[in-house]
């Protein structure tokens, strides 16, 4: 801006001097043109220098904060590596006499003790071993979250492993006056061994029934381990920690694994000191075993969090069975509306075994569009989907004019079987409600009673 006016500055006194030596112009007028022209040249000028002057000040001013800036950062991450110290030499301080309580408790145990302190002791290691979890839990949890972090797969015997860290928690509910369970879903009588970290899952099952018993204050938690569905040389191992507790709101179920604390805190974090502690972490470690980490909530009635994780099953595999004969007898083809990839492996290899053919969509938009296309003599309709939940979907797939001649029917399938989920799927129209883990012999009942083509009586 400041080169154009030169320049139409210039441009001026040369053409005022033109006219004045063609004597168009008086000697008075132009020395007044000039005053003028000068005066104002003064003044553009002083403008122009004091907004040069302003920004070389917000110039330096930057520089000093972007100094401050770079100082802070190392600063922060100086106390981070001490705080990481910190928590090493802390961890191995609890450990080393937490290990000798252990041992003693041990000896303890091979003296001879009546049936009361047997009781007493065996609470007693229980708890210990809960601590010693506990403390593993930070430390693992702050090893996730700086990205050093590597799986260590080895043969393992999910209920073996599992059982005793389940009834660790056992005791820790019953403390706080809760009903606990848990159970191992396994067909067939074949057993084997599956790759995985189990280190891992066991950190991240801890993290979880650790909340759910903190967050469930009557009522009861439940833990399932589904191992029913075998793909080829794959395990498919479906985690779900189920809890009665006080839930949370769907807004808060969409943010809850980006910062664990952001969906706790708002409500909970004066009556529940360390709330909501490892969900992050665990998402990121379920998602590193290649899985995912889902929740359905409900505020008052409960949670249920649940993973699946495809396992490689190890060379000492038994010969399998000769297997059952499926349900249905004609082709059958089943739409399957579910978001999940690994849940779609599981309804697959379920519905297939059964002689359905299946055809998957990822969300409610597609199960409608596809329905609209396609014949099907069944639809299984996840209930939470992103774009379009299944609600909506089955309302849409009720308006066509296809449905209006098939009534096909439409059974949900879900995690969150609570009695509001099951009045909602009534209420917008569906046939049944499937719960996940998806039990065989409900499954077949459903097939058989909705099939209008032959079925098998086995």
């Amino acid at each position: 801006m400041l080169s154009i006016f030169i320049f139409i500055s210039i441009g001026t006194i040369l053409l005022g001097s033109y006219f004045f030596l063609e004597k168009k112009i008086k000697l008075e007028i132009i020395a007044l043109f000039l005053f003028i022209l000068a005066t104002i040249q003064v003044f553009v000028l002083q403008y122009f220098f004091k907004n040069q002057l302003k920004n070389d000040t917000k110039q330096a001013n930057l520089n000093v904060r972007i100094n401050e800036l770079k100082e802070s950062l190392e600063e922060s991450n100086k106390i981070v590596e001490h705080k990481s110290i910190y928590l090493a030499n802390m961890s191995y301080e609890v450990r080393t006499p937490l290990s000798t309580v252990l041992g003693m408790l041990k000896m303890l145990k091979q003296t001879t003790l009546d049936n009361d302190q047997k009781a007493q002791v065996e609470i007693a290691e229980y708890s210990s071993k809960h601590l010693l979890q506990l403390v593993n839990m930070v430390t693992d949890n702050a090893d996730v979250e700086t990205g050093s972090l590597n799986l260590n797969l080895l043969a393992m015997d999910l209920k073996s492993d599992l059982s005793h860290l389940f009834k660790v928690f056992e005791y820790q509910a019953w403390e706080k006056g809760l009903d606990f369970d848990f159970k191992f879903l396994n067909e067939g009588k074949d057993k084997f061994s599956v790759l995985g970290d189990s280190a891992r899952i066991q950190q991240v099952l801890i993290n979880l029934i650790n909340n759910a018993i903190k967050f469930t204050n009557s009522g009861k938690i439940s833990i399932i381990v589904d191992q029913t569905v075998g793909i080829d040389e794959d395990q498919i191992v479906t985690f779900y920690i189920k809890d009665t507790g006080i839930g949370m709101r769907q807004e808060q179920v969409r943010r809850v694994f980006d910062n664990a604390s952001s969906a706790y805190s708002s409500f909970i974090m004066r009556d529940y000191r360390g709330g909501g502690i490892g969900l992050s972490v665990s998402y990121q470690l379920v998602k590193l075993m290649g899985g995912e980490l889902k929740l359905e909530s409900k505020e008052n009635e409960g949670s249920t969090f649940y993973f699946s994780l495809q396992l490689k099953k190890t060379l000492n595999i038994k010969a399998e069975e000769r297997e059952p004969k499926p349900i249905l007898l004609d082709k059958f083809s089943v739409l399957v509306a579910e978001d999940n990839r690994m849940n779609q492996k599981v309804i697959k290899f379920l519905l297939e075994r059964q002689g359905a053919d299946c055809t998957f969509v990822k969300n409610g938009i597609e199960a409608v569009e596809l329905y609209k296309i396609l014949d099907f003599d069944m639809v299984f309709m996840d209930i939470y989907m992103p774009d379009m939940d299944g609600y909506m979907a089955t309302k849409a797939i009720q308006e066509t004019d296809k449905y209006a001649n098939n009534n096909t029917p439409i059974i949900a399938v879900s995690a969150s079987a609570f009695d509001e989920d099951i009045a909602n799927a009534k209420k917008a129209g569906i046939d049944e409600f499937l719960a996940k883990p998806i039990e065989t012999e409900r499954l077949k009942e459903l097939l058989i009673k909705y099939s209008k083509k032959g079925t098998s009586s086995v």
